[in-house]
């Protein structure tokens, strides 16, 4: 197996500034990829597997309205599908088909400063035949902060601030714990982290 694969891809979009103080832009996409590389549970690594095609659309936002507030939106929607004839099924793994991210930051160079994040992922296919889907995860971050004059800077994240109970990746393999007298087909997971705060003094010299 090589250790690098063939990729092709086109993308063709349009970006517009035409709004004052907006940077808009729309793209879309397609990539094939002679190899995919899947997660195998039971080893904890990857593989290469089999040719894929991802067809999908992007659409990207920046926006200032006055010089201490700046918003931000990006969305994508995919389609990933093999590309192969396997009866197992077509989906691959892992792959979400809308992720999203948007947030709000206020403030300038100096005084008080702050700032809310989302970030989303929708559902993921576990499993080829689409048979076992995970679920979606949105999580919040926000911040808060002060700069001095003199460089000086406070600051105080929350991370998950809702305190979401969501994966933050999943995994559809086999097996088996004490309890349980043969192995099975499951759903594995890492939990996102729960909400946390953390503080931060820095100096700019």
């Amino acid at each position: 197996m090589p250790l690098l694969v063939r990729s092709r891809g086109a993308e063709v979009g349009a970006r517009t500034q035409r709004i004052k103080g907006l940077d808009s832009a729309l793209a879309l996409f397609i990539l094939d990829l002679d190899s995919e590389l899947l997660f195998v549970g039971d080893a904890g690594t990857t593989e290469p597997s089999r040719p894929s095609r991802r067809i999908g659309v992007e659409w990207t936002n920046h926006y200032q309205p006055v010089p201490w507030v700046r918003l931000d939106l990006d969305l994508a929607y995919t389609q990933a599908r093999f590309t192969d004839y396997d009866p197992v099924g077509s989906y691959i793994p892992g792959a979400p088909t809308m992720v999203g991210a948007a947030g709000i930051t206020l403030g300038g160079e100096a005084g008080w400063f702050g700032g809310l994040r989302w970030r989303y992922f929708g559902p993921r296919p576990l499993i080829e035949d689409g048979s076992v889907w995970s679920g979606p995860t949105s999580l919040f971050n926000a911040r808060v902060g002060y700069v001095f004059e003199n460089g000086l800077k406070l600051q105080l994240d929350g991370f998950n601030i809702f305190n979401t109970q969501a994966s933050q990746i999943d995994y559809f393999y086999q097996s088996q714990l004490r309890n349980e007298a043969i192995p099975v087909n499951d759903v594995h997971f890492h939990p996102v982290e729960p909400f946390a705060l953390r503080f931060t003094l820095a100096k700019a010299f």
